[in-house]
């Protein structure tokens, strides 16, 4: 009897397991598609094709190096590096490796040496010719005597044909994005310091000019510096598809 009793009660336990089981196996059918957990659906995430390029973003100026001083007193080397700052991240969106000579306010180098300047430019080129980069942008703003000046242009090192590509596009894409009247062409140069000095790829945008009391305002306008950021971005891009895309050297 007691055997019996053992008996009936296993298979009573059993039987309840057997209907609990039926009863989820129920319940999960009735599940509408939707609610299918996320992570058995999800695709993997796709690789951006700029993924292992690098580019160096070199505000110009700073520390007490101003600059360019606008006609209401708007200091380059600031506008440069919020330039810069708001470039950064829109590159990095892309798969990009971003190498900012600097962040702040300072000048680079020995700050303590007689000729800072100088520092601060030898500085900036052991950065750029140091971080294996496939471009490098330097960001400035231009100034002339006459105020009715304006509008950006992009120089590149004599004889540079990485240079000259990547300037035509930038320029290309600085007219378009800021919807220049008198557009300019770019300037092949071989005695700007950085151009001549570093072994990389490199083109100086000269955005805009402070000498120009419109183009000044506007480059105190986030809106208008969003604006060129977006150029810069997209002239860098247009490098790299250009410059990239054989077998050979392809980065993606």
């Amino acid at each position: 009897m007691h055997r019996n009793r053992i008996l009936s009660t296993i298979f009573i336990i059993t039987g309840l397991f057997l209907v609990f089981l039926m009863l989820f196996y129920l319940k999960e059918k009735e599940k509408p598609e939707e609610e299918i957990k996320q992570e058995e659906i999800t695709e993997p995430e796709e690789k951006s094709i700029y993924e292992g390029a690098v580019v160096v973003v070199d505000p110009g100026h700073g520390g007490k190096d101003p600059g360019k001083v606008g006609t209401a007193g708007t200091l380059e080397k600031d506008i440069n590096l919020l330039i810069a700052m708001e470039l950064k991240p829109l590159l990095e969106e892309e798969g990009i490796t971003v190498v900012m000579t600097r962040e702040e306010d300072i000048s680079l180098g020995n700050t303590e040496a007689d000729n800072v300047k100088m520092e601060d430019l030898n500085e900036r080129v052991r950065l750029i010719d140091g971080s294996g980069c496939h471009l490098a942008v330097s960001i400035h703003q231009n100034s002339f005597q006459d105020k009715s000046v304006a509008g950006p242009q992009v120089f590149y090192y004599e004889g540079s044909e990485g240079g000259e590509t990547a300037a035509n596009v930038m320029q290309q894409a600085l007219n378009r994005e800021l919807s220049v009247q008198s557009p300019r062409s770019i300037k092949a140069n071989g005695d700007y310091w950085l151009l001549k000095k570093t072994k990389a790829t490199l083109v100086i945008a000269e955005c805009a000019f402070l000498s120009n009391p419109e183009e000044e305002k506007l480059l105190n306008e986030e809106a208008y510096r969003d604006r060129i950021a977006l150029a810069l971005k997209e002239g860098i891009l247009k490098y790299l598809d250009v410059s990239f895309s054989s077998e050979e050297n392809v980065i993606y």
